[in-house]
């Protein structure tokens, strides 16, 4: 959502880890939010994001995992939070996420105390 506090910075935050998260065994790093497509292009080319970000419109994985969501504006959005997925298991969650510009390095830290 354009000006949600605190987006902006978690995905630079991510930008700036990739490579760090990559080696303490991420298989990937993706986004994810309710915006279509187009606005999530946008984002990754403007923040210069080295992954992907996933949209969910009808907030089928919202349904599917019960993730949190909040209405504003009249549109359902995804609440900030991480999922660790290995091996198609969710393995940790990370709810609620603060402050957003350190969870990057919050995620780095739990993934090198529990790489396998």
């Amino acid at each position: 959502m354009p000006g949600a506090r605190g987006c902006t910075p978690e995905a630079c935050g991510f930008r700036d880890h990739h490579q760090e998260l990559l080696a303490a065994g991420a298989a990937g790093v993706f986004g994810l939010s309710s915006q279509d497509t187009a606005y999530q292009q946008e984002v990754v080319e403007r923040l210069r994001l080295p992954f992907r970000m996933l949209s969910d419109p009808t907030h089928g994985l919202a349904r599917t995992l019960g993730l949190p969501t909040f209405a504003t504006a009249g549109q359902t959005l995804y609440k900030r939070l991480t999922l660790i997925v290995r091996d198609g298991v969710v393995e940790h969650v990370f709810y609620p996420v603060f402050p957003p510009d350190e969870h990057a390095g919050q995620v780095l830290s739990w993934l090198r105390a529990n790489s396998r």
